[in-house]
């Protein structure tokens, strides 16, 4: 599907400091996008593609993560991480398609387009209900994927460093 390897290195570790990032890039656009028009109207098409990469880059560091758990001992601690990040592929598909929908919707063309074709009193009780139902999706999108997001780091980190790393004490200084 993707690298599991860069330069013979397992490519999971490079590649999740990626999605790390761009998740609550994504997710800080889109909602930025909804509730900030002057933004929304700057950040443009950015906002759909930076989700986009983000998509895409979510099942290729998912692979290098699994192609990794079946090279190392096992560990409860990695399957639980496994299980969570298999998740993000979710949260990271419904910010894309909300950034990609929200950014359709406000284009000029896309709303001269409907503007033609609609009768004006349903079309704007529409279009209300549909803003206001859209912006409660990005709102739960947006901060369910940063929290997945740090969920999913945090269970990576224990799994790697839970017997490794010792935290300094007054003692062992």
């Amino acid at each position: 599907m993707g690298p599991t390897t860069i330069n013979g290195l397992p490519a999971h570790p490079m590649l999740v400091h990626f999605v790390a990032v761009l998740v609550p890039v994504a997710a800080l656009m889109l909602l930025l996008s909804v509730f900030w028009p002057a933004a929304r109207r700057r950040l443009g098409i950015i906002t759909p593609l930076i989700a986009l990469v983000t998509l895409i880059l979510v099942p290729l560091t998912t692979h290098a993560g699994e192609w990794l758990e079946h090279r190392t001992e096992r560990d409860p601690l990695v399957r639980a991480h496994a299980q969570i990040g298999d998740q993000l592929l979710y949260w990271s598909f419904g910010v894309f398609v909300v950034a990609a929908v929200w950014w359709l919707v406000h284009d000029d063309r896309t709303t001269a387009w409907l503007a033609a074709r609609a009768h004006r009193v349903n079309a704007v009780a529409a279009g209300r209900a549909a803003t206001i139902t859209l912006t409660a999706i990005a709102l739960v999108l947006a901060v369910g994927s940063v929290i997945q997001d740090y969920r999913i780091g945090e269970s990576g980190a224990k799994a790697v460093w839970h017997d490794q790393a010792q935290v300094p004490t007054a003692t062992n200084r």
